[in-house]
């Protein structure tokens, strides 16, 4: 077999991505994305990566210097991607950066609706010997996850809503599951359901957001400690 096959990590990237922002952006950007991922460097409620030019080049070895650089300068100019200088010393000119995701969202509405998750939803009525035994888990997960959000919040959002549907596949393209937006959505509710002010931002884009992940690994809320303080 020939050494030039798959041998190594391979680089993947979405058809879609590229038809939108162009192969070598997309090909950045999903890298980038896979970095930010294992980035533990939170900075104003965002996570970044730093790298010089030079060491992007020691990761895509097979551009030259001068298509990396129009690259990122393209990704900057379409504002998917941000930068900035948050080096200790400011004589380090080392450049950070990270993903704007609600612009990537906004960008993959006007995409047609992902089919990533067609083979969970899709089923043969004969396998279920009864249809009238579906239910929204079996359906599909953005109809569980809205019609128990629905159910939590009394409230009546439509799992038919394109963007809804981006939001929540978006979080689970990045590996959060059913039981994740369960878990935000109890938590949040039970912070925010009976506060007037903060009751209208029980809403699918704020809670599937890019606070998601932080939403989810916060502590219970206390209503009793809460009113004692």
């Amino acid at each position: 077999m020939s050494s030039l096959l798959l041998n190594e990590s391979p680089m993947m990237v979405l058809p879609s991505l590229a038809k939108k922002i162009g192969l070598n952006e997309a090909i950045i950007l999903q890298q980038i994305h896979s970095w930010i991922r294992k980035s533990s460097h939170m900075i104003e409620g965002k996570t970044w990566i730093f790298n010089t030019y030079q060491q992007w080049q020691l990761q895509f070895s097979f551009w030259s210097l001068s298509t990396i650089k129009r690259t990122i300068r393209s990704l900057e100019a379409q504002g998917l991607l941000l930068s900035g200088n948050w080096n200790r010393s400011k004589m380090d000119q080392t450049k950070w950066y990270t993903i704007d995701y609600e612009r990537l969202e906004t960008l993959e509405l006007t995409s047609p609706e992902p089919k990533i998750y067609e083979a969970e939803t899709e089923i043969d009525p004969t396998e279920l010997g009864n249809t009238s035994a579906m239910t929204p888990e079996t359906t599909s997960p953005v109809i569980d996850i809205i019609t128990y959000l629905n159910e939590k919040t009394n409230a009546a959002y439509k799992p038919s809503s394109q963007k809804t549907k981006v939001i929540i596949q978006t979080r689970m393209r990045e590996g959060f599951i059913v039981e994740d937006f369960k878990r935000v959505i109890d938590l949040k509710s039970a912070e925010w359901l009976h506060d007037s002010r903060m009751s209208k931002y029980l809403r699918p884009e704020i809670l599937f957001g890019p606070k998601f992940k932080s939403y989810l690994n916060q502590k219970s809320f206390n209503k009793e400690l809460r009113i004692l303080i």
